[in-house]
């Protein structure tokens, strides 16, 4: 029955449902209206629930993240501020490569016998008599000659033996090293105190202490130093 009908027949008693259905209770008839409203009325159940379960979705996804450089990141990390004084207060000492190194930049009070130094001295030539025993002598040369020496660092190395001394100078220590391989002996003497005149940046000072330094020790010694003078 159609729910139109439904609304035009009249009502049936209680009695007559009763008799013809036994043990069935009626349907009020405005219960049946009610029913058949709701058939032609269906609520948008599925429709809300979508958007409500899109809504969801939308709200609990994490939006991208958009990255913003720093200004600090846009421009090239700044080089740690470094200046000819602070560069002189670290010299390195020991071999480089497996030779002497050369004279820093920053100290000209020295002398080298590495080919990259501005203040370049020729190494020493061994004589044959004294190529067993040339680090011994080397040490009895340094303590005749200098000043409070100390031998610091006498050391065999794949390259030769190794020596390390310091001795005063003229405004504090100054260190000497020394590589013998064979009948050759290179070295470096160099002040481990550098003096700068404000405002100038440029170290003050020249190689020739550390020269007449190297004098004494090589008249001491007897060997052979070449020079540019004796190649004239």
């Amino acid at each position: 029955m159609s729910v139109i009908g439904s609304l035009l027949l009249p009502p049936h008693s209680s009695s007559t449902a009763t008799t013809k259905y036994p043990g069935l209770n009626p349907t009020p008839p405005l219960q049946i209206v009610a029913l058949g409203l709701q058939k032609l009325n269906p609520k948008p159940i599925l429709l809300t629930n979508i958007l409500s379960l899109a809504l969801t979705v939308t709200m609990s996804s994490p939006l991208p993240s958009l990255a913003i450089p720093s200004p600090s990141s846009l421009s090239p990390p700044l080089p740690s501020p470094t200046t000819p004084f602070s560069q002189s207060k670290n010299l390195q000492t020991g071999l480089e490569y497996g030779k002497i190194r050369p004279c820093p930049s920053t100290n000209p009070g020295c002398v080298s016998t590495n080919a990259k130094s501005s203040s370049f001295a020729f190494p020493l030539t061994i004589p044959e008599n004294s190529t067993k025993n040339a680090i011994q002598k080397l040490q009895d040369a340094i303590f005749k000659t200098q000043k409070k020496a100390e031998i610091q660092v006498v050391e065999e190395t794949p390259y030769g033996q190794y020596l390390r001394a310091e001795v005063d100078g003229g405004f504090g220590r100054d260190v000497l090293e020394f590589l013998v391989k064979g009948d050759v002996a290179s070295y470096r003497a160099m002040a481990t105190k550098v003096t700068y005149v404000y405002p100038f940046t440029t170290a003050f000072g020249d190689s020739k202490g550390q020269e007449e330094r190297m004098k004494k020790i090589i008249d001491e010694l007897g060997w052979y130093a070449p020079s540019f003078e004796s190649m004239e």
